[in-house]
């Protein structure tokens, strides 16, 4: 998904479907085939960064002398982070072309999201080089930063671009001399590129890369969406025994018999139970 080819055929494959009711059984290749990939449960971080984005969207559309506000998804390893960006980035590409499609005689394919990934200790030169890889955009060894952030940011904005997810930020060190380059770069295209930034990595809130003195301009323009434990009870929901629920309602083994794994819990009665010796 780092280059446009692959995030549009991403954002418009059609997510996996759990097996219908009366279905004929299917194969165990195709039930592995179907559980490598599986399907998505929203969660209460899914559902901010939704509401989030889609509200940034539309502030960031009537700011234009600097930064727009952004969103940072942070939380531990394997919290869902990824997960929750991919499903934002999906949503907010067809809902843009479904919303504004090309012409029929057009041959111009709208590019309503980025999706960049930061590759370990990145220069600002490389990340640039990122960005312009995702739109095909020509670069030679001898292009300086400058020049290939320059076609980097026309490019985006001609494309229309509206949606800049950038994964894995948490391997950015502004504390180096070629973290705080590439700090400083992602500020840069903040600024000149009319879209809106969600950055996602691991507790980067507690890095410096959105504190200290150089982070402190950025993380004042974000907004924090946590992905990690699930609580038991979030108001009148259950957001961990929904997301079992989920799950356990997306499987597709021969032998399961629903309600194995989420229960319904038992109905509270008034007063003590016959028998109960009360």
């Amino acid at each position: 998904m780092a280059t446009w080819q692959g995030w549009q055929r991403f954002a418009t494959t059609p997510p996996p479907q759990p097996p219908a009711p009366g279905e004929p059984a299917r194969s165990n290749e195709e039930r592995l085939a179907y559980h490598s990939v599986f399907v998505m449960v929203r969660t209460p971080a899914i559902d901010t960064l939704t509401t989030g984005v889609r509200t940034l969207m539309i502030l960031g559309r009537h700011q234009q002398t600097t930064a727009r506000p952004s969103l940072i998804v942070t939380g531990p390893a394997t919290g869902g982070k990824t997960t929750a960006l991919l499903h934002v980035g999906r949503a907010c590409h067809l809902a843009h072309i479904q919303r504004d499609p090309p012409p029929a005689t057009s041959t111009h394919t709208p590019v309503p999201v980025a999706y960049v990934l930061v590759p370990p200790g990145a220069t600002a030169k490389a990340l640039a080089t990122k960005f312009a890889r995702y739109l095909g955009i020509p670069v030679t060894t001898r292009m300086t930063q400058a020049q290939i952030t320059d076609a980097v940011c026309h490019t985006y904005n001609r494309a229309g671009v509206r949606l800049v997810l950038i994964d894995e930020i948490h391997r950015l060190n502004p504390r180096t001399t070629t973290g705080a380059e590439t700090a400083d770069l992602l500020k840069d295209l903040t600024e000149r590129i009319g879209a809106t930034f969600v950055y996602a990595g691991i507790d980067v809130t507690t890095t410096a890369l959105f504190s200290k003195v150089r982070g402190a301009q950025p993380a004042g323009r974000a907004s924090l969406v946590e992905c990690g434990a699930f609580p038991a009870p979030l108001g009148t929901r259950k957001p961990f025994r929904e997301l079992i629920a989920g799950g356990e309602a997306a499987l597709g083994l021969r032998a399961h018999r629903a309600g194995t794994l989420s229960p319904t819990p038992p109905t509270s009665t008034k007063g003590p139970r016959a028998g109960s010796g009360a």
